[in-house]
Formats: C-alpha cells, sequence, structure tokens
C-alpha cells in the first residue's frame, strides 16, 4: 500500500511531474546552452537519456527501500556503503550549492544593473562581489522566518519567473524565425552534431548536466506516488522531454539573437530580449528590462529555495553528531539557523575567490563557479551509483516499493551508463572551454582544481576529528531564542571558533512534530 502524503492523498503523476520539472529548470543557464549553438539539441538529449534518467531511477529504487525512505542520499550511501561515505555524499551535496548560488547571483546581479542602468554593477569585480553578498544575505536572513514564507515566494516565482518568460520567449523566439530575423547559428546536420575531435568545444556539456542535477531530491516522493512501478518511469520521461523542449527554446532564443563573441553569459538573456523586443517592433530596452526582472524573480526564488533545503541534509549528519553541537540547534520556526549562518560564510568567501580573484566577474567567474559546482555534485552522485551497486549485488533482498525493470542485468546497464555519464562529465570539466584565453584558461584550471582539492578533503578530516560518542539517534531540534542568534552570528561572521551555548538560554517549549528516535 502507498504511503499516504501529509494531507491524506496520494501524489498524482501529473502533480510529481510538476514537482520535479520545477527543480530541474534553470532559465539562468540558457545563455551557457547558447555557447554550443545547434548541438544544444544533442547534449540536451544526451545529458537526459544518459544521464537523468539513469540517475532519477536508481535514485527512486533506493528511494522506495522500506525503511530508507527519509534522509535522502545521506541515508541510501551510509546503509550501503558506510557511515563515513554517507556524510561525504551529503556533504558534498550542500557544498555544491553554496557555489552553485554564486552564478545565480550573477544572474539576477546582471538583470538588477540593466534595469537600474548601472553597467558597473555587472563588471566592477569590487561592486560585483559586494552586490552578491548583499543579495545573498538579504535572501537569506528571510528565510529565518521559516517554511512559510519560502513557499510564499516560491509560488510568486514559479508563475512570475519562470512560466510568464518562458511563454514569450517562445512566442518572440517563433516569431523572429517566421518573420525573417537573422540567425546568429547556422541550421544544418552538421551544426547538430559537436566536434568531437576538439574537447574544449565539449565543456559546455556540464552546464546540461548541471541543469538535470537535483533529481535525487525528488526521488523521494517516489514513496507518495500514486503507482509508482507505472507512474514514476512515465513521469521521469514526460520531465526529459519538457526539459530538452523548454531548454531548446530558451537556449535558442539566445543562440539565434546574439554573437558568441559578444555573449554575457550571465546577462546573455536580456541581450537576447532586447533583440527580440526590438525585431517584433516593442520598446526593446523598457520591455526586455521588464521580463529579465520577472527571470531574476524566478532565480531569487531558486535561490531561497536552496538556502535551507540542502541545508537540512547536512543538518541531518549534525544530529547524528557527525558535526559540532552548536550546528544541531534551530529556531521556533525550526531552521537550522548556526548551520545557515556558516552556509552564508562559505558563500561570501565563494563570492570573493570567484569574482575577484576569478577574472573579475566576467565569463571566467561564471564559468569557473558552473564547473566546480558539477565536479563537487559529481562526487555525490559516484557515491550514489556505487551505493545502488552495493544495493543491487549485496542488498537484494531489502524490499523497495519501485525496481529498475529488467532484472539485474536491466539494472546494471542503467546505472553503469549513468556512471559512465557522470565520470565523462566529471573528465571534461578539467578541460578549459574554447571561449578562454590562455591566461584565462591557466586561471581556470588554476582555481578548480585549487577549490575542488579542498572541497574533497573537508568532509574526511571533519569525520576523522568528529567526536564519536557523540553518535545519537536524530534528536528533537532546540529552539534558538532571537538574542542568541543574534550572538551568535558575530562570532561566527568573525571567524570565530568554539561557540557552545548554555542548555538553559534555549525555549523549552517543544517543536511541533515528534523527531524520530
Amino acid at each position: 500500500m502507498a504511503r499516504k502524503t501529509s494531507t491524506g492523498k496520494k501524489l498524482t503523476m501529473l502533480a510529481f511531474y510538476a514537482l520535479t520539472v520545477a527543480m530541474v529548470m534553470d532559465l539562468h543557464e540558457y545563455p551557457l546552452f547558447a555557447t554550443s549553438g545547434l548541438s544544444l539539441v544533442f547534449f540536451l538529449v544526451v545529458g537526459g537519456v544518459l544521464w537523468f534518467l539513469p540517475a532519477s531511477l536508481c535514485s527512486a529504487e533506493m528511494a522506495t527501500v522500506e525503511d530508507w525512505e527519509a534522509g535522502g542520499v545521506y541515508v541510501w550511501v551510509k546503509n550501503t556503503l558506510g557511515e563515513l561515505w554517507g556524510f561525504a555524499a551529503i556533504f558534498f551535496q550542500w557544498l555544491q550549492v553554496t557555489v552553485g548560488f554564486i552564478a545565480m547571483l550573477y544572474f539576477i546581479l546582471g538583470a538588477i544593473s540593466s534595469v537600474i542602468g548601472v553597467p558597473a554593477l555587472n563588471t566592477n569585480p569590487l561592486l560585483k562581489c559586494a552586490g552578491v553578498v548583499i543579495l545573498f544575505w538579504i535572501i537569506t536572513l528571510i528565510q529565518f522566518g521559516g517554511s512559510r514564507i519560502t513557499e510564499r515566494i516560491g509560488d510568486i516565482g514559479s508563475v512570475v519567473g519562470i512560466i510568464i518568460p518562458t511563454v514569450i520567449l517562445l512566442t518572440l523566439t517563433v516569431w523572429y524565425l517566421v518573420s525573417g530575423g537573422h540567425s546568429q547559428v547556422a541550421f544544418s546536420t552538421h551544426a547538430l552534431i559537436p566536434n568531437f575531435t576538439k574537447p574544449a568545444t565539449l565543456v559546455v556539456f556540464i552546464s546540461f548536466i548541471l541543469s538535470y542535477m537535483g533529481v535525487e531530491a525528488s526521488a523521494s516522493y517516489a514513496n507518495d506516488l500514486d503507482n509508482p512501478k507505472r507512474n514514476y518511469p512515465l513521469a521521469m520521461i514526460l520531465v526529459v522531454i519538457s526539459a530538452i523542449a523548454l531548454n531548446t527554446i530558451g537556449g535558442m532564443a539566445v543562440a539565434l539573437t546574439v554573437p558568441i563573441s559578444h555573449l554575457s553569459l550571465n546577462n546573455g538573456i536580456v541581450q537576447a530580449l532586447v533583440a527580440l523586443f526590438a525585431h517584433a517592433g516593442v520598446y526593446a530596452h523598457w520591455a526586455a528590462n521588464l521580463v529579465a526582472l520577472m527571470i531574476a524573480v524566478g532565480v531569487t526564488a531558486e535561490v531561497a529555495g536552496w538556502v535551507i533545503g540542502p541545508a537540512r541534509g547536512i543538518y541531518m549528519a549534525a544530529q547524528q553528531g557527525l558535526l559540532p553541537p552548536v550546528l544541531r540547534k534551530a529556531n521556533r520556526h525550526d531552521v537550522p539557523v548556526v548551520l545557515v549562518l556558516v552556509q552564508g560564510v562559505i558563500v561570501t568567501i565563494w563570492a570573493i575567490v570567484l569574482t575577484i580573484f576569478g577574472g573579475g566577474g566576467t565569463n571566467l567567474s561564471f564559468q569557473i563557479a558552473i564547473s566546480l559546482t558539477v565536479v563537487i555534485y559529481a562526487v555525490t552522485y559516484f557515491l550514489l551509483f556505487a551505493g545502488y551497486f552495493k544495493l543491487l549485488f549485496k542488498q537484494r533482498d531489502l524490499k523497495r516499493r519501485y525496481q529498475i525493470p529488467g532484472g539485474v542485468v536491466g539494472k546494471t546497464v542503467v546505472a553503469g551508463i549513468g556512471l559512465l555519464a557522470t565520470l565523462a562529465a566529471f573528465g571534461i570539466t578539467f578541460v578549459p572551454p574554447s571561449t578562454l584565453s590562455s591566461g584565462q584558461s591557466t586561471s581556470y584550471l588554476v582555481i578548480l582544481i585549487a577549490g575542488f582539492f579542498v572541497c574533497l578533503v573537508i568532509p574526511f578530516v571533519l569525520y576523522a576529528l568528529h567526536d564519536k560518542s557523540a553518535h545519537t539517534s536524530i534528536v528533537e531540534p532546540k529552539h534558538l531564542l532571537v538574542s542568541e542568534v543574534r550572538r551568535l552570528a558575530r562570532p561566527l561572521c568573525r571567524g570565530e571558533h568554539g561557540i557552545h551555548p548554555a542548555p538553559e538560554d534555549y525555549l523549552s517549549a517543544p517543536s511541533s512534530g515528534q523527531a524520530k528516535k
């Protein structure tokens, strides 16, 4: 019998489809898609079929194993490969978000700079870095009000920032083509297939893989899905088709209208909208800025959702004694405030490194942010697929509500394809893009390799140093007083350590909903 949602109703296939589409749609990546020209269609299809579907199917099978329903990738990997690897998997899943925020914030800032007519906000490294940091902290502090505020921002952002702009882009792009607009890309079979002899031209593939990443988050909802054996793979196929169609429209809208040599990765949407509206005979700059601002609202909602979401995953590891006790604390809205503050400090550091030392906030900075996000996230997927193979060959008797069809052979083929696609994306990432100069290519590799190495060792160092005697089951979150939150924030921002608030400073009222014991 299917597990019920909190409302007592099973999740329909269409509802699950809409939920997953919302998780994988990223309008701010359209300019990066456009750099591959017509071959973006090839990359979207390959990424969807050879990576997204295997990752989603393996995630769903692990998510529906009996007693593995809660905890996501942390629980899946922990129960197959061990606690250390489970901690590493959830840590990398969380850490990649802190880098990914930078690319999203670049987009928002680019839109704002166009709307208010201050290009320096998008070109001056110091000003851009300050803008990114201020934007992120404003969004972060708003999230302390709880999930209700995040949900409201998400509802507004999905309509204003995704649905309406997508319809506008589709309409303008179709009109541009049928009315004789000049295309910046060639339409031919040759242009559809990328040049495999030049690895540097294939680096754009990582942006397409990144656009599909995060599917493991929706896999947990497979437990609530009505008839998952039939509806889950059907929903995933529909998601791939939708992602290919919508991302093709968005990417081609930019590729058709903006020459690659003049394309700004974090402001390319505005460039494309200006050209499209101008061709349609509309007040181009005014209309383009309005739609760009709408998209910025959608990306802001995406940032708001990711501020708390991934932090809750690493919060589970903290509750089980794998991180310092102070990171287990939550406010009365069940927001892990200290952990979110630490996350904000990490994002601030990334903003400084990528914006000031990574090319002054230019295309190089954007490219490094995307690439570093992919290589960090790829490690989580390596562990996920490794855990799935352990489940397949060593724990096949565990009960689960969904299984990949085809028996052991079918499952091995699906997981193997996903693992190979992840390895390919990981390796390609370390090839400097062809659009970079020799000097920029050196900066790209130095920052990418150094950043990845530092990120790679952190969870293993933390696990080695943590107090193993503190291991407990998931405990009820302690609620922080507002004054305590402020007191903790000050030393955290100064980089001080050893913060251990006294138990009597917390509210005694328990939070809503009893935690698992």
